[in-house]
């Protein structure tokens, strides 16, 4: 009665077929499950990009050896397990008698073996577990899904053509299931994205979402069919998918739920915005997608946005941010949304602030985006720095400008706000320290604690905290010095001598003691003037020329003008108000166009507006832009590097706010690379597309810091 390989007998065929499938095969198949389902659950879609056709996650820049995983240890073991449990079932219980297979179970452990070995991405080794159940065992049952796998290993493999041939070979059959012909459609939407086939991707996968057998790939499908749709602008077409997929029942809810999302990302004027701000707001309200919240709010507020509640539209980006618990890039988008509304409100602190706060996320910080969002954000310290000096100057010399009686006044209501706020901090204090005197009670009976992870929303938590510091340090209101105000040290051995820090407040409400701090002298007002003009012309032509805010340029060049400035910059502020002007007021921009026409007929802006062409046309002239720049690039060709860098410095400093102003800076770069060195050429780069945005000159330098890692031959300007 022994059950031999070796015997071809309904016995040993029945007890080595039982063996292999409820015993080795049935734990291998659920370790595998196992581990497929932690890896599906591991796996993070970046919803914001085309997602993959197959959720797996391919590390290439590590190739595995045989027995090397590179999943993480619990997946990884559930996979070796797997192929160890098909492993055996094959040592153990194949029957193979003259040539041919007896054990009908065997298929089915190639298969598991060909699987496991696909997931821990050792994929020639799982090709050849596929590829030897296909020669095998050609009747098996298995036999179209085998060949499935193996196309899919050739894909992983780059070997498209023989995963498509493969693919037409199953496709072909008439005994093809519906679950195999879902599968054998995927498979070919997998090969012709790697050869960029989009509308063979199309074809498959619409043909592969036709059955919808698979709950969790089927859906996917359908959701990149919505995407690829998108961006093929056929809008229309991608509508009616996201919206399919949002009434489906019993799928994945990632799926439902973005592809309200990715619908209201399709938002256009001829859209219902009632009917689309109700599916957010209405999955906002369901408890089951708490974990979309920032995604949710977010896309609200991109609806807000461009039907310009802008208040609306920042509440909600905020409270993106808010709900935000583990998605760094919607965070980064919603904290540069935020930005980017303070900006158009031209609150730039606050702006710069949350540009910061997107740069300090842990994302890649390579992509344009981020380099766009970096050079905003440079651009903001000259503006945060040049208002705060012309804040702080106007402040000054509006307070030296009043007479002794308007002082007092002023002072006396300062004095008056200072006071009100100092009784309410106090206030505030005594208030603190009376809670702390109630010891735990204070705390421990609230009832609505929501009892979040955060620690400070545990009660009893933040009782201990506050009984171990009052046993440590005594009660005391919060305040600055607190550690020294009594003798407590921090421990046994360390005592902190008894100081007592009171506030002097016979200055802090003392008005004459403020206005002895009014400059007097006219020396230091009139540098404090030169210092706030200045300011106000930096001001406006940054304003002007990089951020492209017209009226706000307009009126620092205004205050410029009125306030005693350089003579030198006199002129050029008043052809900035010219083209500043043309932009929303032409009454004004025409005025100062006569000024300068009849005041400064000789000038060089008077002959630029008169026949702008003509300046830079006039190359025989040995004081136009145009012959001092021809003169200092042909001094760079035949590498006079010193004459050529202080030519276009000459022209710099004598055309500045011209537009031949951007040819000057990109030729002083290339000089700079030549004569410092690579990284202040980066930096000169960088410089001109911030400055000059739109132009060739701008282009050309984005171009070259492209290139600028991989450069070997010498730089060209054009």
């Amino acid at each position: 009665m022994s059950c031999s390989t070796k015997k071809d007998s309904f016995i040993s065929r029945t007890s080595h077929s039982v063996a292999a499938k409820y015993n080795v095969l049935f734990n291998g198949k659920i370790a595998f499950e196992e581990a497929k389902t932690q890896l599906d659950n591991s796996y993070e879609d970046n919803f914001w990009e085309r997602l993959p056709i197959e959720p797996l996650k391919i590390e290439e820049e590590i190739i595995p050896f045989p027995g090397q995983t590179i999943q993480n240890d619990t997946e990884a073991q559930g996979f070796d397990k797997a192929e160890e449990k098909a492993v055996k079932s094959i040592q153990k219980h194949s029957m193979v008698i003259d040539g041919f297979e007896k054990n009908n179970q065997i298929d089915e452990a190639y298969l598991l073996l060909g699987k496991s070995r696909y997931y821990l991405q050792r994929f020639i080794p799982a090709l050849e577990a596929f590829t030897f159940g296909i020669e095998n065992y050609p009747n098996a049952n298995l036999y179209r899904e085998t060949k499935i796998w193996k196309a899919k290993a050739h894909v992983r493999l780059q070997n498209e053509k023989l995963a498509i041939e493969t693919l037409i070979s199953v496709l072909r059959s008439i005994e093809l299931t519906d679950e195999e012909y879902e599968k054998a459609h995927t498979a070919m939407a997998m090969a012709y994205t790697q050869l960029d086939s989009t509308h063979l991707v199309i074809d498959h996968l619409k043909k592969a979402t036709s059955y919808l057998t698979d709950l969790n790939q089927g859906p996917r499908n359908l959701f990149i069919l919505g995407q690829i749709y998108r961006e093929q602008e056929k809008i229309d077409s991608s509508n009616m998918v996201f919206e399919s997929l949002s009434y489906m029942k019993k799928i994945p809810q990632k799926y439902k739920v973005h592809a309200s999302i990715e619908r209201a990302k399709n938002y256009s004027e001829a859209d219902s915005t009632s009917i689309i701000v109700y599916t957010l707001q209405d999955l906002i309200k369901n408890r089951d997608n708490r974990e979309y919240l920032d995604e949710l709010y977010y896309q609200a507020g991109l609806i807000s946005l461009k039907n310009e509640s802008l208040d609306q539209a920042r509440g909600l980006f905020e409270l993106s941010v808010i709900h935000n618990t583990s998605k760094p890039y919607q965070k980064s988008l919603s904290y540069e949304s935020l930005g980017d509304f303070y900006f158009d409100e031209t609150s730039f602190e606050m702006a710069g602030a949350y540009y910061d706060s997107v740069l300090q996320i842990p994302i890649d910080q390579n992509t344009k985006r981020i380099r766009k969002i970096i050079r905003k954000r440079e651009s903001l310290n000259d503006v945060i720095y040049y208002e705060n000096i012309a804040r702080k100057s106007d402040s000054i010399l509006t307070l030296a400008n009043m007479s002794e009686a308007e002082k007092d006044i002023y002072f006396k209501g300062y004095i008056e706000q200072l006071k009100v706020k100092y009784e309410a901090e106090q206030l505030l204090k005594e208030q603190t320290t009376a809670i702390a005197g109630m010891g735990d009670m204070a705390i421990t009976n609230n009832n609505n604690a929501d009892g979040g992870t955060f620690y400070f929303y545990n009660p009893q938590v933040v009782g201990i905290g506050k009984q171990q510091f009052r046993n440590k340090y005594g009660n005391r209101a919060p305040g600055d010095f607190w550690l020294i105000e009594q003798n407590i040290g921090l421990s046994s051995d360390v005592v902190i001598k008894e100081t007592k820090v009171e506030l002097d407040t016979s200055m802090l409400f003392n008005a004459a003691f403020y206005k002895e701090q009014i400059p007097k002298s006219k020396k230091v007002l009139d540098s404090i003037n030169y210092v706030r003009n200045d300011a106000y012309y930096n001001l406006g032509l940054i304003y002007k020329e990089q951020f492209r805010e017209y009226e706000i340029a307009a009126v620092d060049f205004e205050k410029f003008l009125g306030n005693e400035p350089k003579e030198n910059l006199v002129l050029p502020a008043k052809y900035h108000l010219y083209k500043t002007y043309e932009f929303f007021n032409i009454e004004k921009s025409n005025k100062y166009r006569e000024e300068i026409v009849t005041n400064y007929p000789d000038s060089r802006y008077a002959e630029m507006i008169l026949n702008p062409k003509s300046v830079l046309e006039t190359s025989n002239d040995d004081n136009s832009p145009e012959f001092m720049y021809k003169t200092a690039f042909v001094c760079y060709e035949e590498e006079d590097f010193e004459y050529s860098l202080q030519t276009v410095n000459d022209g710099l400093e004598r055309f500045k706010g011209l537009e031949i102003e951007a040819k000057f800076e990109l030729l002083k770069a290339y000089l700079l690379y030549k004569t410092v060195g690579e990284e202040l050429f980066r930096e000169k780069l960088n410089t001109i597309i911030l400055n000059y945005p739109n132009t060739e000159e701008s282009d050309h330098a984005e171009e070259a810091l492209k290139k600028l890692s991989g450069l070997k031959e010498e730089p060209q300007q054009n």
